[in-house]
């Protein structure tokens, strides 16, 4: 197995492969409250480029102004998703926080720049984001992405990157941001709202979705998810599906743990990567979103020399 990087080329093949597998899109068309100021996008079905691959995306009101986290895939996106929260509320969106650098989460982050916001992410997110994204958006046709879908989109760059830790007031709410363990990436960011005991987990988590793992740094994802387990959390928002609790954390870890060691030992095998990830899905915990994800996992992760 080729030991993990970050590059332009492992995400092209990601992006291209869920825009060729993926059904038809069905976006989830409003904002789920979640609490009294906390609203989000949650459980997309039928995730396709049309629907920035299935990713969600919140808000945090404050009585100064608004927190967003994520901002989907595109301009395009990032306008239904400004449309959606003013919805809800006409207060100032001071801030963005970037979970992590991948193109579903922070593509449309230049719409909400326009608006004043300031951009934040995780130091090793923004160094991510430097390296790959104009790459990416310059190939987003090969993706599957069409000028259309991508009409006006630019890319904006977190401005104030953190460390370990970084605590917003929005105005009678705390956010707290953490660096996650090395995991989806490794530049995970969790927002935590300790009062309401809630969590925006990003990417760490993916509920009823096959995960793309090839980025993955597997034993400390699960490390992570355990450290989650602990935490005085009761409502998970996953970077993608449903609505989450702590029973989805151990399902996920479950899956990793299951996937990793099917994967290595039929990867010594080798063979057709279709076959052996139908072969993987007869045991695999079942998931109704991107099963496609298994062979391209099996490709970039397991079979790439």
């Amino acid at each position: 197995m080729r030991k993990n990087c970050t590059t332009p080329e492992k995400i092209l093949l990601f992006c291209l492969a869920w825009s060729v597998f993926a059904g038809p899109a069905l976006a989830a068309d409003k904002l789920t409250r979640i609490s009294d100021n906390v609203y989000a996008y949650v459980d997309t079905k039928q995730s396709s480029k049309d629907n920035s691959f299935g990713a969600n995306a919140g808000i945090i009101i404050g009585r100064d102004g608004i927190a967003v986290i994520d901002t989907l895939v595109s301009a395009k996106e990032a306008k239904r998703f400004i449309k959606a929260i003013k919805g809800v509320s006409r207060k100032p969106i001071k801030y963005v926080i970037n979970t992590h650098f991948h193109l579903d989460h922070v593509f449309g982050n230049a719409e909400f720049v326009k608006l004043g916001a300031v951009v934040i992410g995780q130091e090793n997110c923004t160094q991510a984001m430097a390296r790959t994204a104009e790459t990416t958006l310059k190939n987003s046709g090969q993706y599957g992405l069409t000028p259309q879908d991508m009409k006006g989109t630019t890319i904006a760059y977190p401005v104030l990157s953190y460390t370990d830790r970084l605590t917003i007031d929005l105005g009678g709410q705390i956010v707290e941001l953490r660096h996650a363990r090395p995991s989806h990436t490794d530049g995970d960011t969790l927002v935590f709202l300790p009062d309401k005991k809630v969590l925006f987990a990003g990417d760490i988590l993916f509920t009823d979705y096959h995960p793309f793992l090839a980025e993955g740094n597997i034993e400390e994802w699960r490390g992570e998810l355990d450290g989650l387990q602990a935490m005085d959390v009761e409502v998970i928002i996953p970077g993608h599906g449903p609505l989450s609790g702590k029973k989805d954390l151990a399902e996920m870890r479950q899956y990793l743990l299951q996937f990793d060691q099917q994967a290595k030992a039929l990867a010594t095998q080798g063979g057709d990567p279709q076959a052996l990830a139908a072969e993987m899905l007869k045991t695999l915990p079942p998931r109704a979103e991107s099963a496609w994800l298994v062979n391209a996992n099996l490709k970039m992760r397991y079979l790439t020399k």
